[in-house]
């Protein structure tokens, strides 16, 4: 018994030190050459890339490109942007049940923390007053071009919200608003 305890701890130290060795850490065979397959060399996003055309890592879309379920807004991000918006934009989508319930829906995720549940401009973030001066869609002289614009663009303190929604559900929160307006002002 004895025998096997210093034969098993003398194995041991043999594995443990072989183990160690930095010479079996080294590849010793490449099959692919100096190619990069084993090597691979990392880039940092937008830093310096030789391989692409543009000379950084993160490659954007082909300019003049939509990415697929969006479509062209033409309107810009300006004063005259918004006016024109307010006044000749319309909803392509019909005015359904289906699409107020599902702009309900959407509201109430994303809008109504700081606008309301009614519209009212007293959200939870209001009423804890984290921000201030959120308007009251009854005060306002607002249409469906006009909501749709700052959904897409932001307006002063709000953001735009263009990339959490698609140019539907967008349109399915713009019919919502209109109806919260209409209830607010009867």
């Amino acid at each position: 018994m004895k025998n096997f305890i210093k034969i098993t701890y003398f194995l041991v130290l043999v594995i443990v030190f072989t183990s160690c060795n930095d010479s079996n850490s080294k590849r010793k065979v490449q099959y692919m050459g100096d190619t990069d397959m084993y090597d691979a060399v990392p880039y940092e996003t937008y830093s310096k890339n030789p391989i692409f055309k543009n000379g950084i890592s993160a490659q954007l879309p082909v300019e003049g490109t939509i990415s697929r379920g969006n479509e062209l807004y033409e309107y810009p991000n300006t004063e005259a942007g918004y006016q024109l918006a307010k006044d000749s934009l319309r909803s392509p989508i019909k005015l359904t049940e289906k699409n107020i319930a599902k702009g309900k829906e959407l509201y109430t995720i994303f809008c109504a923390i700081c606008h309301g549940d009614t519209g009212d401009g007293l959200g939870t973030l209001a009423t804890n007053e984290k921000f201030l001066g959120i308007p009251n869609y009854k005060d306002r002289e607002i249409t469906e071009g006009s909501t749709y614009h700052v959904i897409m663009h932001g307006r002063n303190m709000m953001g735009s919200h263009a990339s959490q929604l698609t140019n539907t559900e967008r349109w399915q929160v713009v019919q919502y608003v209109e109806s919260l307006r209409a209830d607010l002002l009867k």
